[in-house]
């Protein structure tokens, strides 16, 4: 049956006991879901993967829409227009809540996350403790290949803010490459999250650790983008930096751990 391109499948018709949503937000990134979506399913077979395509003019959300009907466990969130990051990942959590699935993951679609690192990462919250798992860049075995040194400097600073201004607890809080639990992002609630673009990542960490969830992290080997350009510019840096400074005299959320 082919997958419906704005509604979720129903909970008991999709998979009894929940089970895990690779959720991909896309923008020009035709080139590269076919290898990606093939080896998160073969990686994870039990598992379904949402793209969220904002109206990528290469023709991403066409040729996942076609894929999407040969293969059940691929679904797709077509918007009309370029909305964003955080408006992708809102949308992305809104559909796994209302499918029961649980965990939802986060990846980028670039190929930057290989989705060989998927394993460890949903067993990071399968130990009924965790509430939000991270595939960090920061920490022993973990890295990044093919990077020029700005690169690295750049996300190095950011990270070291982040933990600094915020007292996040993580050693990778940039990092898209994530595992949230179900019940973390319903007592979250998606909507609750302001940010845009890159910068949501960093408010979503703040505030799941304010709310007194547990984090964890395991090691991941980054790897530059297999093709297109990168979305990061200096809009994003500066959104980054407002969101920094907007956290910091931010009330604390009310402390609701598993």
């Amino acid at each position: 049956m082919a997958n419906s391109l704005d509604t979720p499948p129903q909970p008991e018709n999709l998979h009894a006991g929940g089970r895990p949503l690779i959720v991909l937000p896309t923008y020009n990134e035709k080139a590269n879901l076919p290898e990606l979506v093939g080896e998160i399913l073969r990686t994870l077979p039990h598992a379904s993967v949402l793209i969220v395509d904002d109206g990528s003019p290469d023709g991403t959300g066409e040729w996942a829409s076609q894929e999407a009907q040969k293969e059940t466990r691929l679904h797709v969130l077509q918007r009309g227009s370029k909305q964003g990051l955080g408006s992708a990942y809102r949308a992305g959590w809104n559909w796994g809540l209302s499918a029961g699935h649980d965990p939802i993951v986060t990846m980028d679609a670039d190929g930057s996350h290989h989705p060989r690192h998927l394993p460890a990462l949903l067993s990071l919250v399968q130990d009924g403790r965790t509430g939000l798992g991270i595939g960090s860049r920061y920490i022993p075995g973990g890295g990044i290949r093919n990077w020029p040194f700005h690169r690295r400097l750049l996300s190095k600073v950011a990270n070291s803010l982040s933990r600094f201004i915020l007292q996040l607890p993580a050693h990778d809080a940039t990092a898209g490459f994530r595992a949230y639990r179900a019940q973390v992002l319903e007592n979250l609630g998606p909507d609750s999250v302001q940010a845009e673009g890159y910068s949501f990542l960093e408010e979503s960490l703040w505030r799941i650790h304010k709310a007194g969830f547990r984090v964890a992290e395991t090691p991941i080997l980054f790897e530059e983008r297999r093709q297109g350009n990168s979305k990061i510019n200096r809009t994003e840096i500066l959104k980054a930096a407002v969101t920094l400074l907007r956290l910091r005299f931010t009330p604390t959320p009310t402390s609701q751990k598993l």
